[in-house]
């Protein structure tokens, strides 16, 4: 009698991650008791450091859904669906993620032969910072599609505003309807002509018969948005738990049997016109990709703001010779 291996609720698939750090290990562990695939790999240059992690991980294995592996060999990232790069130098206390450019863009761009030559078939997503910036070197590097090798980029900016806006709203973060877009750094801002609770648009909504978000607060939110990795990296040395999150809901969405909308950092080709820079806007992904990008409409002001943003993207590009 044959007995089949597959768990139920678990998607038949290999995560590989890149990087045992804070981040790295976070989104292992978040990947595992979620079972956001049924193997994930954990791949490390320092095989102390990745071998500790996979043994503590694999310590509780008989209470997770998936298996862990991993080690200091590329080899263990062979057969990957998707892997996702943590791996660099890390943001330090009043460093902006586009100052680590330079030493994170060689990172990847040594990186990436490597990785295609395990796993060319793989879907690649960058988490190290500046994502925007390593996303445009990643998808040069490695000659893969847009749909193939892009960031989480704004997609963990938008679920901290869509925590505060549910917060401010007295409503399930379920009802709130929000992106942040643009890169994922200082020059980010929220389509607030996008924004609704339920169906009614954001600045209409009313608590006791008072709306809720006047200008200011909204301006107070944005800039809340913006900071928030400042102030955890000032308080703990490096945000992890919230983009470990963020990472394993995104593979699960990739691979989906429903396609799904999330704000993604891919090379653009004419939005808004915006081409050759990575920038976040909502994306249309299934089949472990992304199938589209999605034109919201956005205002007059809208437009200048993420074409500000993309000029910024672009001069790093140009600072680092890309």
């Amino acid at each position: 009698m044959s007995v089949s291996t597959e768990v139920p609720g678990v998607r038949p698939y290999k995560l590989g991650i890149v990087g045992a750090g804070a981040v790295g290990s976070a989104l292992a562990y978040a990947s595992l008791i979620r079972g956001s695939a049924r193997i994930i790999s954990l791949y490390d240059i320092n095989p102390k450091k990745v071998d500790a992690e996979v043994e503590d991980l694999t310590h509780g294995s008989m209470f997770t859904p998936s298996e862990v592996m991993g080690g200091a060999d590329p080899e263990v990232l062979r057969d990957s669906t998707i892997i996702i790069i943590t791996a660099g130098a890390a943001q330090k206390p009043g460093q902006t993620r586009l100052e680590l450019a330079e030493v994170n863009a060689k990172i990847i761009s040594d990186m990436m032969p490597t990785l295609l030559g395990v796993a060319p078939d793989a879907t690649y997503v960058i988490v190290t910072n500046p994502c925007d910036v390593l996303t445009v070197v990643a998808q040069q590097v490695s000659g893969l599609p847009s749909s193939r090798v892009f960031s989480t980029g704004t997609l963990l900016d938008t679920s901290r505003l869509r925590s505060q806006l549910a917060e401010r709203a007295g409503v399930s973060e379920s009802n709130v309807h929000a992106y942040v877009v643009g890169e994922h750094g200082d020059s980010e801002f929220p389509s607030w002509s996008n924004a609704h609770i339920a169906n009614m648009p954001l600045r209409d909504w009313e608590v006791g018969g008072v709306r809720v978000f006047t200008d200011a607060i909204l301006d107070e939110l944005a800039e809340s948005v913006r900071t928030a990795a400042y102030r955890v990296i000032e308080g703990k040395g490096a945000t992890n738990y919230a983009i470990g999150l963020t990472g394993s809901y995104l593979v699960e969405s990739l691979l989906s049997t429903t396609r799904r909308v999330l704000p993604l950092s891919s090379v653009l080709d004419d939005y808004f016109g915006v081409s050759g820079v990575a920038l976040s806007v909502p994306c249309l992904i299934g089949g472990a990709q992304i199938v589209d990008t999605v034109h919201s409409s956005m205002t007059a002001s809208e437009i200048r703001q993420f074409r500000e943003s993309a000029d910024a993207v672009r001069a790093t590009l140009r600072s680092i010779g890309h």
